[in-house]
Protein backbone atom coordinates (compact mmCIF):
# COMPACT_ATOMS: atom_id res chain seq x y z
CA UNK A 1 0.00 0.00 0.00
CA UNK A 2 2.97 2.41 0.78
CA UNK A 3 3.67 3.68 -2.35
CA UNK A 4 0.30 3.55 -3.97
CA UNK A 5 -2.01 5.18 -1.84
CA UNK A 6 0.75 7.45 0.58
CA UNK A 7 4.29 8.10 0.13
CA UNK A 8 5.04 8.49 3.97
CA UNK A 9 6.73 6.09 5.97
CA UNK A 10 3.65 5.20 7.99
CA UNK A 11 0.17 5.08 7.23
CA UNK A 12 -0.81 7.02 10.60
CA UNK A 13 0.23 9.98 8.42
CA UNK A 14 -2.05 9.45 5.96
CA UNK A 15 -4.98 8.70 7.84
CA UNK A 16 -4.43 11.57 9.83
CA UNK A 17 -3.61 14.75 7.17
CA UNK A 18 -5.22 13.49 4.23
CA UNK A 19 -8.72 10.98 5.79
CA UNK A 20 -9.17 13.11 9.19
CA UNK A 21 -8.29 16.98 8.11
CA UNK A 22 -8.91 16.69 4.55
CA UNK A 23 -12.13 14.77 5.25
CA UNK A 24 -13.27 17.22 7.91
CA UNK A 25 -12.29 20.46 5.23
CA UNK A 26 -14.22 18.56 2.39
CA UNK A 27 -17.18 17.70 4.69
CA UNK A 28 -17.08 21.41 5.81
CA UNK A 29 -16.97 22.74 2.31
CA UNK A 30 -19.69 20.48 0.99
CA UNK A 31 -21.68 21.44 3.94
CA UNK A 32 -21.46 24.85 3.46
CA UNK A 33 -21.51 25.30 -0.94
CA UNK A 34 -25.16 23.28 -0.19
CA UNK A 35 -26.08 25.49 2.58
CA UNK A 36 -25.57 28.72 0.56
CA UNK A 37 -26.91 27.17 -2.68
CA UNK A 38 -23.85 27.37 -4.57
CA UNK A 39 -23.53 25.52 -7.65
CA UNK A 40 -21.64 22.25 -7.66
CA UNK A 41 -18.92 23.38 -9.84
CA UNK A 42 -18.42 26.06 -7.54
CA UNK A 43 -17.56 22.92 -4.70
CA UNK A 44 -15.50 21.83 -6.65
CA UNK A 45 -13.14 24.47 -7.62
CA UNK A 46 -13.31 24.83 -3.77
CA UNK A 47 -12.08 21.00 -3.20
CA UNK A 48 -9.64 21.29 -5.68
CA UNK A 49 -7.81 24.45 -3.63
CA UNK A 50 -8.42 22.47 -0.36
CA UNK A 51 -6.60 19.07 -1.98
CA UNK A 52 -3.56 21.20 -2.91
CA UNK A 53 -3.28 22.22 1.07
CA UNK A 54 -3.43 19.07 1.93
CA UNK A 55 -0.93 17.95 -0.46
CA UNK A 56 1.13 21.33 1.52
CA UNK A 57 0.27 20.33 5.05
CA UNK A 58 2.24 16.45 3.69
CA UNK A 59 5.05 18.55 2.27
CA UNK A 60 5.63 20.96 5.46
CA UNK A 61 4.86 18.57 8.06
CA UNK A 62 5.93 14.97 7.15
CA UNK A 63 8.56 15.56 4.23
CA UNK A 64 6.70 14.26 1.77
CA UNK A 65 6.76 15.94 -2.51
CA UNK A 66 5.30 18.41 -2.89
CA UNK A 67 4.40 18.92 -6.38
CA UNK A 68 3.78 14.86 -6.95
CA UNK A 69 1.00 15.03 -9.53
CA UNK A 70 0.04 10.69 -8.25
CA UNK A 71 -0.15 11.78 -4.90
CA UNK A 72 -1.90 15.13 -5.46
CA UNK A 73 -4.65 13.11 -7.46
CA UNK A 74 -4.90 10.88 -4.18
CA UNK A 75 -5.56 13.40 -2.10
CA UNK A 76 -8.12 15.45 -4.57
CA UNK A 77 -10.05 12.00 -5.72
CA UNK A 78 -10.88 11.77 -1.59
CA UNK A 79 -11.30 15.09 -0.82
CA UNK A 80 -14.28 15.53 -3.98
CA UNK A 81 -15.23 12.23 -2.82
CA UNK A 82 -15.97 13.44 0.72
CA UNK A 83 -17.08 17.18 -0.14
CA UNK A 84 -19.67 15.99 -2.94
CA UNK A 85 -21.37 13.34 -0.64
CA UNK A 86 -21.36 16.19 2.07
CA UNK A 87 -22.67 18.79 -0.36
CA UNK A 88 -25.33 15.97 -1.61
CA UNK A 89 -26.57 14.79 1.95
CA UNK A 90 -27.08 18.41 2.74
CA UNK A 91 -28.80 19.45 -0.20
CA UNK A 92 -31.36 17.48 0.04
CA UNK A 93 -32.16 17.82 3.17
CA UNK A 94 -32.50 21.67 2.21
CA UNK A 95 -35.06 20.50 -0.42
CA UNK A 96 -37.27 18.52 2.51
CA UNK A 97 -37.43 21.05 4.55
CA UNK A 98 -37.53 24.47 2.83
CA UNK A 99 -40.02 22.69 0.27
CA UNK A 100 -41.70 20.47 2.53
CA UNK A 101 -44.98 20.58 0.57
CA UNK A 102 -43.26 20.05 -2.93
CA UNK A 103 -40.65 17.08 -1.85
CA UNK A 104 -39.98 14.03 0.33
CA UNK A 105 -37.00 12.20 1.45
CA UNK A 106 -36.22 9.00 -0.87
CA UNK A 107 -32.88 8.48 0.71
CA UNK A 108 -29.69 10.14 2.16
CA UNK A 109 -28.82 11.51 -1.17
CA UNK A 110 -32.17 12.00 -2.59
CA UNK A 111 -35.56 13.69 -3.04
CA UNK A 112 -39.13 12.92 -4.74
CA UNK A 113 -41.59 14.52 -5.72
CA UNK A 114 -44.62 14.47 -3.41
Amino acid sequence: MSGILYEETSLATFLFVTVILGGAGAWMTGRACALTWRPYYMLAFYLLILSFGVRFIHFSLFEATLLSLHYWIIDAVFVLAVGSIAYRYTRTNQMVSQYYWLYAKSGPFAWRNL
